[in-house]
């Protein structure tokens, strides 16, 4: 696996060509906060629909998340662009199972060193409108060796208005213990995570159609 190596100069100056990236090519970004953040760390689960997916989690962690986060990404994408491990990446390949053990120990290994993880639980980009979403257990698998850290369950949902340039529209919702939630094996925790994300979603998604921006903040 690719190890994220933080680099705070590359970092700084990334910021500076992504504040811009963003301002080009999006409206706005409307953010809420319907739960309450807790102290790092925390483990973040997103659906993943966009390439731009990974650029708003950065764009976060530089406005409202302010934790020592890191963000698990496809091994292909993390080739293809090596840069995103200077701000936190580090990659997961799902069909090589001992590279992915590798993945989630080092996730493991973070958390545990007070720092916060991002996991796309769908494992590749999908349609925003697909349903079921289909999280796969890596999430679970953190959750059982850590019980005291939390889910932090987030929605993205891309959407065109009234304007030439698209919005972005995030949620993030209340911690999440699986130890709160019925059954047993870690299938069937995944699947009451799944539930709660794709409630989140949704619930966002109607806001969106709704034009219901009041309760929301622009990060642009």
């Amino acid at each position: 696996m690719i190890e994220a190596k933080k680099d705070v100069i590359f970092d700084k100056l990334f910021s500076i060509f992504h504040k811009r990236l963003l301002s080009l090519s999006f409206n706005k970004v409307y953010w809420q906060n319907t739960g309450v953040q807790p102290a790092s760390p925390a483990i973040f689960v997103c659906n993943h629909s966009s390439w731009w997916d990974g650029l708003i989690y950065y764009h976060l962690t530089k406005t409202v998340i302010q934790q020592d986060l890191y963000i698990m990404m496809h091994e292909q994408g993390l080739k293809q662009f090596p840069y995103f491990k200077k701000l936190g990446a580090f990659s997961i390949s799902s069909s090589r199972p001992k590279e992915t053990i590798k993945t989630m120990k080092f996730a493991e290994k973070l958390l545990k060193n007070g720092s916060s993880v991002w996991i796309f639980p769908q494992g590749d980009e999908f349609h925003l409108e697909k349903r079921p979403l289909h999280f796969q257990q890596g999430p679970l698998y953190l959750q059982e060796k850590l019980p005291e850290i939390p889910f932090i369950p987030v929605a993205f949902y891309y959407s065109f208005s009234h304007k030439r340039k698209p919005e972005v529209w995030i949620n993030a919702g209340s911690p999440l213990y699986s130890t709160e939630w019925p059954g047993s094996p870690r299938r069937e925790k995944t699947a009451s995570l799944e539930k709660t994300c794709t409630n989140l979603l949704d619930s966002l998604k109607s806001e969106v159609i709704n034009e219901n921006t009041m309760n929301f903040i622009n990060l642009l």
